[in-house]
């Protein structure tokens, strides 16, 4: 774990820096520099380019990362390199086109309900294009072991470049529709700049040999798109199903909520990184045991790390909605489900990985296909009856049925569980000191307040995982720091 550690430290970090500045667009400069409406279009372009993305990519991202390793000469991996820059084309040209024909058609479906979408329709391509192509040049620089870069690109950069871009809103250098273009002008720079650290890692040599087992690698990167769609799907149809049922300003109102319960899987998007290259060269090289040894212990680090931020998010939520316009706090039950829903996803561990990369990803894509069309049907039932948090109950149906199915089939495929008798005693930890300090409140300035609340948590929960010593990964890094030995 020495790799996965020290690269997962130093994604994390840069990943909260851009959660961080995110939390500043999202709960402060949007909901003062711009109108609600514009924000929630912003919101509704970028959820729904996130669900074209894994369609213009072909799957070439996670194809790149599970057959790498199984080529042993430069020429077969160059050829293989070369038809993983080229397959995303095979897509996006014709939607291209496509799109071209059709534009009216498309933009008369998706502003039915939210008239202002219309116009915006070719933003959406362009920015699944540039997302598609970043994917594709970071799982070209996983391939080297090299996420740290790749990981700021993708949690910093574009993080920066909107709070310029809002900044630019508010002094009136832009306007509202050239904000909107410049959002997307940034996902394109953030793309170019991601290939080119990419090629000074490994500097593609273009050759079209003929590659073994191609038809196996275009079955897996065809499949594939069915998976990375399902896991955007899940993430993402909600800001857009919403964007067709009820006024778009609410979008802007759900996706502040979502923002907030998202921080808890950063850990976990860091850690991903990193798990990747390796769990695929375990399955590769068929070492069990170190596959298995993996599963647990991302597993327990992920919750462990997951719970506290949980925690202190569910203990804070009340006041930081005190800091913010009073119409975009009405989004309690939404962090809360979606909150749990998240802290799911990091006692997976690595569970996605092993699976997509595993020859049983076929049987994987057949269930996400069945949750996808679950997800998009309790959408619509709850969405019109209870909306956004009818859209919260729907996300927490869909990842609590998902992510339990991926856990059992693993056990039977592989036979391991991620968790054991620790997972219960951090379940305890957090339930526990969520009782205990929800209902306890300060009469301090809502920003001390929840310094005040945070601090003593952490120290609560810290000294109790240490006691408990129900990590060693984690016990060490506590120790190291508190230079305990």
């Amino acid at each position: 774990m020495g790799i996965v550690t020290s690269q997962s430290f130093k994604n994390t970090v840069s990943t909260y820096l851009g959660f961080g500045i995110g939390a500043l667009n999202t709960l402060f400069l949007y909901t003062y520099f711009i109108s609600d409406v514009y924000y929630g279009l912003v919101a509704f372009i970028l959820s729904t380019a996130n669900i074209v993305m894994p369609i213009m990519a072909f799957g070439a991202h996670n194809t790149i990362i599970k057959f790498y390793s199984s080529f042993k000469t430069k020429n077969s991996l160059n050829s293989f390199l070369t038809l993983m820059l080229l397959l995303p084309l095979t897509l996006s040209i014709p939607i291209g086109l496509i799109g071209c024909f059709t534009y009216e058609a498309i933009g008369e479906l998706l502003s039915q309900k939210n008239e202002i979408v219309k116009g915006y329709v070719w933003y959406i391509f362009v920015s699944a294009i540039a997302m598609a192509y970043f994917e594709v040049f970071f799982a070209w620089s996983k391939t080297q072991l090299q996420t740290v870069f790749g990981n700021f690109m993708k949690e910093v950069f574009h993080r920066v470049g909107v709070m310029l871009l809002l900044f630019a809103v508010y002094f009136k250098w832009l306007d509202v529709e050239e904000f909107i273009a410049g959002v997307v002008i940034v996902y394109i720079l953030r793309m170019l700049i991601m290939k080119l650290y990419a090629f000074t890692i490994r500097f593609p040599v273009i050759k079209f040999n003929r590659i073994e087992g191609l038809s196996a690698i275009l079955k897996y990167s065809a499949l594939i798109i069915i998976a990375g769609s399902i896991s955007t799907i899940i993430l993402d149809i909600d800001s857009f199903m919403l964007g067709m049922y009820i006024p778009i300003q609410e979008v802007a109102y759900y996706g502040v909520a979502i923002y907030i319960a998202t921080v808890i899987v950063v850990p976990s998007r860091s850690m991903q990184q990193i798990l990747q290259p390796l769990t695929a060269q375990y399955l590769n090289d068929k070492n069990k045991v170190a596959l298995k040894d993996l599963y647990v212990r991302s597993s327990q680090t992920l919750f462990i790390i997951g719970g506290f931020i949980f925690l202190v998010i569910i203990i804070n939520i009340n006041t930081l909605y005190l800091l913010i316009p009073k119409e975009f706090s009405g989004g309690l039950v939404v962090v809360f489900l979606v909150g749990i829903a998240k802290l799911y996803d990091c006692l997976m561990g690595c569970n996605n990985v092993v699976l997509f990369n595993s020859d049983y990803y076929r049987v994987v894509l057949l269930f996400g296909v069945i949750l996808t069309v679950l997800t998009v049907f309790l959408n619509m039932l709850f969405i019109p009856m209870y909306g956004i948090n009818g859209s919260a109950f729907a996300t927490f149906l869909a990842v609590l049925i998902y992510n339990s199915i991926k856990i059992y089939f693993v056990k039977r495929k592989f036979d391991m569980m991620p968790f054991n008798r620790d997972t219960t005693k951090v379940l305890v930890l957090i339930v526990l000191s969520a009782l205990l300090f929800y209902f306890w409140e300060f009469p301090f300035h809502p920003i001390i307040n929840i310094a005040f609340k945070t601090l003593l948590a952490t120290v609560v929960y810290v000294l109790t995982i240490l006691k408990l010593n129900v990590s060693e990964d984690i016990s060490g890094v506590i120790k190291k720091y508190l230079r305990i030995k």
